[in-house]
């Protein structure tokens, strides 16, 4: 007797959704199940290395750090569609299914369901959707930004924000560069102070000039060649560089109900990395309530748990694998050969600028990452 296949599908295509796809990949039955991955591009965008891919043509990162999925998914097994989710449609309740609404009007149905959106960005890191050659003229539109400018402004002191201004110095030595970050030192105090501090000493130290505790609220220099931030200080600026925190992808899921995101837009999440009232609907990645900085370092983690979850409950048990969390760890460079790394373990670690340029600035993680998605 012949039982219709299960359905699982994952909507992300970054760090957490490509995690938790291959891992189904690898894991699945393709007699009993399928498989299908919902992304916007076709490919993984580093963004790591977008800083520097933003800002030069050097090292052509456009051909290396938008990383293709040819290799992704494991044994032949699933399908990638590409796509924007606008809805997903579900029941409360216990086990039960439904559909994932595209922008297009096409519907695809679930029996599990993994959402891991990440976040919409500003500035040089917000991507149109689509291929390569949608994606092409934005960057080579900020390349030109950037070669073109004098004076420039660059907004958020958490880790884009000061990757920015070390890019900048490198390629266009002879820019003047402004960090304006609405707190009092750069980062958040996820981070202790020593790291911030010696963050600071360095990009000061690079030339950068900081205005704390200020905000930028209008992105468009008057002209004259000047922006005002919102204590009413005045600065040289023909760019403005917006590098504030980026904001959940989650509208989506909001026709599911208010319980579903917090006041800030984040997935709320059981410790299994279901969603409170939808057991069959699980999130990872930056996206979700889980009190831990987003990085994609820790979404190998998420995809572990939702993965072998999912395979438990569609196999008729209870989810039981837990995510626990991880220690805080942090490497932002400043440019190639400068940067500053922290580890949250022992008595909290922080490493210069040789470690720093030796395991991300040269390269900015790019044959590492490719190496794991199959490319050599």
């Amino acid at each position: 007797m012949s039982h219709e296949k299960k359905s699982i599908v994952v909507v992300g295509g970054g760090g957490a959704g490509t995690s938790a796809a291959r891992l189904f990949s690898e894991k699945l039955d393709p007699t009993r199940y399928t498989l299908t991955l919902i992304t916007a591009h076709p490919f993984l965008i580093l963004y790591p290395a977008t800083v520097r891919m933003n800002t030069t043509s050097d090292l052509n990162l456009e051909d290396t750090a938008l990383i293709p999925f040819d290799h992704l998914l494991q044994k032949g097994v699933g399908t990638i569609k590409i796509g924007r989710v606008v809805r997903v449609e579900g029941t409360k309740g216990e086990g039960k299914g439904g559909n994932v609404v595209l922008e297009s009007g096409e519907t695809v149905a679930y029996d599990a369901l993994v959402v891991a959106p990440g976040m919409h960005w500003q500035g040089p890191i917000d991507f149109p959707d689509g291929g390569k050659e949608d994606l092409l003229p934005h960057i080579k539109g900020w390349r030109s930004k950037f070669a073109n400018a004098k004076d420039i402004v660059v907004v958020g002191g958490g880790a884009t924000g000061i990757e920015f201004t070390g890019e900048i110095r490198d390629y266009h030595p002879d820019k003047k560069v402004t960090l304006v970050h609405g707190g009092a030192q750069l980062l958040n105090d996820a981070y202790p102070e020593k790291y911030r501090k010696r963050l600071e000493k360095d990009v000061r130290g690079r030339g950068v000039e900081i205005v704390f505790n200020d905000y930028i609220d209008d992105d468009k220099p008057s002209e004259a060649g000047t922006i005002t931030t919102r204590k009413g200080k005045v600065l040289k600026a023909d760019l403005v560089v917006q590098c504030r925190g980026g904001r959940p992808a989650t509208e989506f899921l909001a026709p599911l109900g208010p319980d579903v995101l917090n006041e800030h837009g984040q997935i709320r999440v059981k410790p299994t990395l279901q969603l409170q009232s939808f057991p069959n609907i699980y999130a990872g990645g930056d996206a979700t309530d889980w009190k831990e900085q987003k990085q994609i370092a820790k979404y190998d983690a998420h995809a572990t748990v939702i993965v072998a979850n999912v395979l438990t409950q569609l196999a008729g048990g209870t989810p039981s694998k837990v995510y626990k969390g991880s220690y805080e760890l942090i490497l932002i460079t400043n440019g190639r050969y400068h940067g500053v790394a922290y580890f949250g373990v022992l008595w909290g670690i922080v490493l210069g600028n040789w470690f720093a340029s030796m395991l991300k600035g040269k390269d900015l993680l790019v044959p590492m990452v490719r190496k794991k998605f199959g490319f050599s």
